[in-house]
This record gives structure tokens, sequence and C-alpha cells, in this order.
């Protein structure tokens, strides 16, 4: 059993085939999946996806790298986390990289998701890229271990995931812990704690050995099991049930449901 625990299905690359990539996803074991939220203004399409689909469960946020959207606000927030099958915040977070200049609307944007998690009980996804350092800063400024959550798609330092766990937050690592020369986030990988981890695909993007440089769906998520098994000297069952195990409970799945699989 494995779970993707991030993953864009309503972008039109995979939406156009879902029948394919859910049938894909029964065939390597993967048994359910979470749709994640990039821009409020697409919501409904990624809460559409989670209700048509007994496994598929959906975020709501708006990603740090839109920056001609509408802001949303803790109210908003919190009114679609009420809503069912959503079961976290974001994404959300800071990214420095793709974006220059006064970048003070995202942070900005960071603490409207932090609160609102904190408000409405749901546990935030952070995407963090070339910012490590301000997005922890705000995490426990705006005291984000007071909801926990997920550092997602983690390409950082021990440090920086050893600061996060101590936060109350896991670590997901995407099909970029398979990539030959990363080498730095391979030994996180076998650094961090089995019951704080997850994996995921962050598809459509980053497709994971063998398939680097294709089109990336959630059935592949195995193949990121496969490295961390291999890394840490594990069967890749035990890193499937572990995470899989994980991500019930950090989201709150409740049991009825974790025996869905559509």
């Amino acid at each position: 059993m494995f779970v993707d625990s991030h993953c864009h299905l309503d972008f039109p690359e995979l939406a156009r085939e879902l029948p394919e990539h859910l049938a894909a996803m029964r065939a390597a074991g993967v048994t359910h999946a979470l749709c994640i939220s990039v821009d409020l203004r697409d919501w409904q399409r990624v809460h559409d996806l989670a209700l048509a689909h007994g496994n598929l469960y959906a975020t709501a946020g708006t990603h740090p790298d839109y920056e001609e959207t509408d802001e949303p606000t803790v109210d908003t927030l919190c009114e679609l986390a009420a809503r069912p099958k959503v079961v976290a915040i974001g994404e959300t977070g800071l990214d420095y990289y793709r974006l220059q200049g006064d970048l003070s609307w995202q942070r900005d944007r960071f603490r409207t998701h932090i609160r609102a998690a904190r408000e409405s009980g749901r546990p935030l996804v952070v995407h963090t890229r070339s910012a490590a350092s301000d997005t922890l800063a705000l995490m426990r400024e705006e005291r984000a271990h007071e909801c926990g959550g997920v550092m997602h798609c983690f390409t950082e330092t021990w440090e920086v995931a050893s600061a996060a766990l101590d936060l109350g937050f896991h670590i997901s690592f995407s099909g970029i812990v398979t990539f030959r020369n990363a080498k730095a986030l391979k030994d996180v990988a076998m650094r961090v704690p089995l019951d704080r981890m997850l994996i995921e695909t962050d598809s459509p993007y980053l497709a994971p050995v063998p398939f680097r440089g294709k089109r990336n769906h959630p059935a592949l998520v195995v193949h990121v099991a496969e490295e961390i098994a291999r890394l840490r000297g594990l069967a890749v069952e035990e890193v499937g049930r572990t995470t899989s195990q994980n991500f019930f409970r950090l989201f709150a799945i409740p049991d009825d449901a974790q025996a869905t699989r559509h």
C-alpha cells in the first residue's frame, strides 16, 4: 500500500487522462492521493476531484509563485477547510527562486495560511525554495507547531529538516530523491524518522528515475518508496505501509475512508 501525499491531478496534462492515471494507481498499489490547491481561483476543480473519488482528498491554498491573483483571507481558507474531504491548508510557503524584488507579499500570504491552519485545526502543506531560513522563522513566529503539517518535496539540508521536525512537521520526499546527483538529499532521507516521513510525486513534475524527464503521475510514487527502502535497508512494503499510516494520521483520514480504493 502506498499513498501519494502531493499531486496535481487537476492540472490539464493529468486531468485529460484521469481514468488512465486512476487505473495506474490501482495497478501499482497506490491507494490514495492528496490533490493540492495552488490558486483559490481554481480550487473548485481540485475539490470536485476529491468529491468524485473516494480515495482522493483536497487542500485549500494559494502557492507563493502566484503573484497576480486574489489574496486568500483567513476566513476564506477556514471556510474552505470545513468542506468535505478538504484535509489541509496549502500549498503555501515562500519561494525566492522564481520571483525577485520585494516579496513581502509572499510572507504576508504565508502568515495568512498559517493562521488559517491554526484556526481551522488543519495541517499545513509547506513549499519552500531558496527561502528556508525565512520559512522556518515565519513558522516559529506564527506558531505553526500548533497545527503541524508537512514540508513537501523536501530538498533542503538535514539542519532544515531537523528544525522542521522540531516544529512537529513531517518531511515528504519526491522523485528528486531518486536522482543520482541528490546525494545530500539521500542522506536526509536516511536520517528522517520513518514515522515522520511522507512520499509524493508532485506530479505532473519531477518524475523519478527511471522515468526522469517524462510526465509524472501518482502511480510512480512507488519508485520514491523503493529508493528510500534501498537507502535504509528496508523492505519497500514497510516504507509504503508506514508512510501511508503517517499520511492517514497527519491528515486525520478516518478508518473507513482508508479502506476506500477506487
